[in-house]
């Protein structure tokens, strides 16, 4: 009893920090905006960063609401859910490096979303050992209820079936995201070639360097 009480303690406890970090945020972000960010490194750096490439304040604001929201600490209710807090958070910051590398193209944007998507999608299940070791489970309940999971399977590691289904179905969304990205990126060069199939500029890759460049840093590999 007093181990739980404790838990729920400390839980209640963390919530409340959290809130307190993110409305810290919210103000810096307006008086970052004002030209007056608070007497703090991390403050006058994105100042320092919003006056040089004219950042968005949507952005980051819409990044710091999501993570309160996410304060919560439930689980996500749907895929769509998911995809939601996924393009608030990880597709907001796409679009704000894409504004530091000076690419303002509705293409670049599109693919922004869908790959901070597909990554929020692969975070939420590559976490998911790590959640369940401490007793928590945020995968989507429609898609683990679809296939019979319970949060109590996950908890207790199954590797069932079903299991394997809920991943399965995540996963393929995902993929569905990149899979758009490429598709998109093709139809406009051969758009741009007039439509000419054997041009030699069709023959080669030809990705979005913004892009490419976050997923390298996110994998470390250059």
């Amino acid at each position: 009893m007093w181990s739980w009480h404790r838990q729920v303690k400390d839980s209640v406890s963390q919530k409340t920090i959290g809130l307190m970090r993110m409305q810290f945020w919210k103000t810096a972000i307006e008086e970052i905006y004002r030209d007056d960010p608070p007497n703090q490194p991390v403050s006058t750096e994105l100042w320092r960063a919003v006056r040089s490439h004219s950042l968005t304040k949507r952005w980051l604001l819409r990044i710091i609401t999501e993570r309160e929201k996410d304060m919560e600490d439930r689980a996500y209710r749907n895929l769509q859910e998911l995809e939601k807090y996924s393009e608030n958070t990880q597709s907001s910051l796409l679009y704000l490096l894409l504004e530091c590398l000076g690419v303002k193209n509705v293409h670049a944007d599109h693919a922004a979303s869908h790959i901070g998507k597909a990554q929020g999608i692969v975070t939420c299940l590559r976490a998911t050992p790590y959640h369940s070791s401490r007793r928590k489970v945020y995968l989507p309940m429609d898609i683990c209820m679809l296939h019979g999971a319970s949060q109590e399977d996950f908890i207790r590691g199954s590797r069932e079936q079903n299991i394997r289904d809920v991943v399965y179905d995540i996963a393929s969304q995902a993929h569905v995201h990149l899979q758009h990205v490429a598709l998109e990126d093709y139809l406009q060069r051969v758009r741009k070639a007039d439509f000419d199939v054997f041009h030699k500029s069709l023959q080669n890759r030809n990705p979005l360097l913004p892009i490419q460049l976050y997923l390298r840093s996110w994998k470390n590999t250059y």
